[in-house]
């Protein structure tokens, strides 16, 4: 089941030292499930200790500046191109899943139907209309140490803030 949640814009100030981010400054942004809502803090470099142990999730982000007042998403057909690709690589199964779910959430894919595999995984029956072309996505919800990474690396990726790295799952691929 998917569900959209209303998460708060950067508040510029640092929760944890009070200071002002700047135009320019890198920071990280922490979500929190409260009863009635859910909490954003963001911390500036020198605050950061880490995601804590009660967050949802976090991300790294940048305050723009005049010059690059907006950061640019990834062309739509470079996002498609790249979930067709990861279909025949196994080893991104979860890296594919939030990019498929990223997709949906943006209406580049529509849900058509759900299965089950042989092996009893849920398989989501996509669609994209801009290809006239059907998609099944696993749906493999990363564990919270993985879901860090993929969520670091989807952001380089997808507004190329850094150049992305290699493919990466943790210390089990070693």
């Amino acid at each position: 089941m998917l569900l959209d949640f209303e998460v708060k814009s950067c508040s510029r100030h640092c929760a944890a030292t009070q200071r002002t981010l700047e135009p320019g400054d890198v920071y990280f942004s922490v979500i929190y499930a409260h009863p009635t809502e859910l909490v954003r803090q963001d911390f500036c470099v020198e605050a950061w200790e880490g995601p804590p142990e009660d967050s949802l999730g976090w991300w790294r982000s940048r305050i723009p500046t005049k010059e690059g007042a907006m950061s640019q998403l990834a062309p739509t057909d470079v996002m498609l191109n790249l979930f067709d690709t990861l279909a025949d690589r196994p080893e991104e199964e979860e890296f594919r899943y939030l990019l498929g779910l990223l997709l949906l959430r943006r209406r580049v894919l529509r849900r058509d139907n759900s299965c089950e595999d042989a092996s009893g995984r849920e398989i989501l029956n996509l669609y994209c209309a801009r290809r006239s072309k059907q998609s099944d996505l696993v749906v493999a919800e990363p564990d919270a140490t993985l879901a860090a990474i993929l969520q670091q690396r989807m952001i380089d990726l997808l507004y190329g803030d850094t150049v992305p790295a290699e493919p990466t799952h943790g210390p089990a691929d070693d």
